[in-house]
């Protein structure tokens, strides 16, 4: 229950950093975005931010049903997904070092691979 409570807090943390990003990328950024023509990608690691973090919100709702160490699982899968996939291109559209290219397709592995494990789970053993 306490690892639920800090993954269901980080989850709460990336929500803020995904709406506070979201703003400055269309207001305080836009010129340099705009300028390097990554507004796309910028707007991209938002939508993926905060899609995985309503997944993430439906995913801790279901924790009864799906069984808290699964949930827990695919939560850190999520977490380290999207912060290596939305902080990467977050960090490229800033100007960082080019290391951060090959860690995208890193961090939607694990977005993928969170996704496979929920899919997984009807079909694996029962909940609980």
């Amino acid at each position: 229950m306490k690892y639920t409570r800090i993954l269901l807090s980080i989850t709460a943390v990336l929500g803020f950093v995904g709406v506070a990003a979201g703003a400055f990328g269309a207001h305080a950024l836009r010129p340099m975005l705009e300028a390097s023509d990554r507004v796309g990608v910028w707007e991209t690691a938002v939508l993926y931010l905060l899609v995985h973090v309503v997944a993430l919100l439906a995913l801790f709702a279901g924790r009864e049903r799906l069984g808290e160490m699964r949930v827990n699982r695919i939560a850190v899968l999520w977490q380290v997904g999207v912060l290596l996939f939305s902080g990467s291109l977050f960090a490229i559209c800033l100007g960082g070092p080019s290391f951060f290219g090959p860690i995208t397709p890193l961090g939607g592995l694990l977005l993928l691979g969170g996704w496979g494990y929920l899919a997984y789970l009807p079909f694996g053993a029962v909940a609980k």
